[in-house]
């Protein structure tokens, strides 16, 4: 798909928003409900609307060529300084039906919540087991790598320079948030040849939130993105679906106390993490999966130029395919949350949990 295919695409999608008159109340908000427009402020943008309207909204030229580099040069740093493969059992990233198993067997994935932790692809790896890198990689460690996370954005640098930035607060205000926080952020590589799929999925699933679901990812490109190196693709309107299950800390090895350090555990040979279902109609049956015929049902891919930003909602159906092709395809990605401020909740079931009195970062 051309940018000329993708604009028109998103063109027609705004028309339908364009179509409508914006009515007198109640404005239907994502992230904030019903309520009256009664001021000039409470009027939301085109972008907001659009956003609103299809779950998604596509920000050209959000980062600058410069800002794109210092980001790229930064992670180059922390793998060739951070990261050593033969010091640890190097871990795999997968989202597949194996992702249970390769994020849910050791105390790595867990601790990764607020610090840099180094997740491999799994097709650099001779095996699961021993995490030791295939031949090609040890002499070019960084392109072994699917990703890391999911605290990059809290060290001083380029990452915690973006997150903190006048147009991130703008945006994230702009499309309804009122006291944002940021969860966890994530660098990922989509490497040339081996990046694997990320299958559908909603982004609410690892990160919930009670009493209403206030996910937002920013997912911002710094290589082009295009359909034959891993572009995102979304399910426009999918975000009005309930999220369909939970990546939840197991009760059944931590203990009802989900607390991993304090040993509450029942029996620790069951693993970490498991999905816990919580809405299954049977109409969407590639959850975890890649859909046979993204199209038709209803996919659209958002090929993007270094610098674009896709903002989605956290039950906004979206995945990306295998990077066959011999461009890398590097991302960096938020993912916020409403804060107590707005009377909502972290799940404690969640698998990403903070030390004990160490916040969310406030944006």
């Amino acid at each position: 798909m051309s940018d000329g295919e993708r604009n028109d695409t998103l063109a027609k999608l705004k028309d339908a928003v364009n179509g409508e008159s914006l009515p007198g109340a109640p404005y239907r908000s994502w992230v904030r409900g019903e309520y009256h427009l009664g001021t000039p402020e409470d009027i939301p943008t085109p972008r907001c609307h659009f956003f609103d309207e299809h779950g998604f909204v596509f920000i050209e030229r959000f980062c600058d060529a410069d800002e794109v580099l210092a980001m790229k040069d930064e992670m180059s740093l922390v793998v060739e300084e951070e990261w050593d493969p033969s010091a640890n059992r190097t871990q795999v990233f997968r989202t597949d039906e194996k992702q249970v198993d390769a994020q849910a067997v050791s105390d790595y994935f867990l601790d990764s919540c607020n610090r840099t932790a180094f997740f491999a692809e799994k097709d650099a790896i001779i095996d699961e087991k021993t995490g030791e890198l295939k031949e090609d990689y040890k002499s070019n460690k960084i392109l072994a790598l699917n990703k890391v996370g999911h605290g990059t954005h809290t060290s001083d640098g380029a990452f915690k320079d973006y997150t903190t930035s006048e147009k991130v607060r703008s945006l994230l205000r702009e499309l309804g948030w009122k006291a944002p926080v940021v969860p966890q952020s994530m660098y990922i590589f989509k490497q040339a040849k081996i990046g694997g799929e990320v299958t559908s999925h909603q982004d609410s699933t690892f990160l919930f939130t009670t009493p209403r679901q206030t996910c937002v990812g920013l997912w911002l490109a710094l290589d082009d993105a295009t359909v034959d190196n891993g572009c995102l693709w979304v399910r426009p309107g999918s975000h009005r679906e309930k999220v369909r299950r939970q990546f939840i800390r197991n009760p059944e090895h931590f203990g009802e106390t989900l607390d991993y350090k304090k040993g509450t555990g029942v029996d620790r040979s069951q693993p970490q993490m498991i999905f816990k279902q919580l809405e299954d109609d049977g109409s969407v049956g590639w959850e975890g999966k890649l859909p046979e015929n993204l199209k038709d049902e209803g996919f659209i891919p958002v090929p993007c130029k270094a610098g674009d930003l896709l903002a989605f909602v956290g039950t906004l159906d979206h995945l990306s395919l295998p990077n066959k092709s011999s461009r890398a395809r590097h991302t960096f990605q938020l993912h916020c949350v409403e804060g107590e401020k707005e009377n909502v909740t972290w799940s404690k079931e969640n698998w990403l949990q903070y030390p004990e009195g160490v916040p969310f970062m406030e944006l």
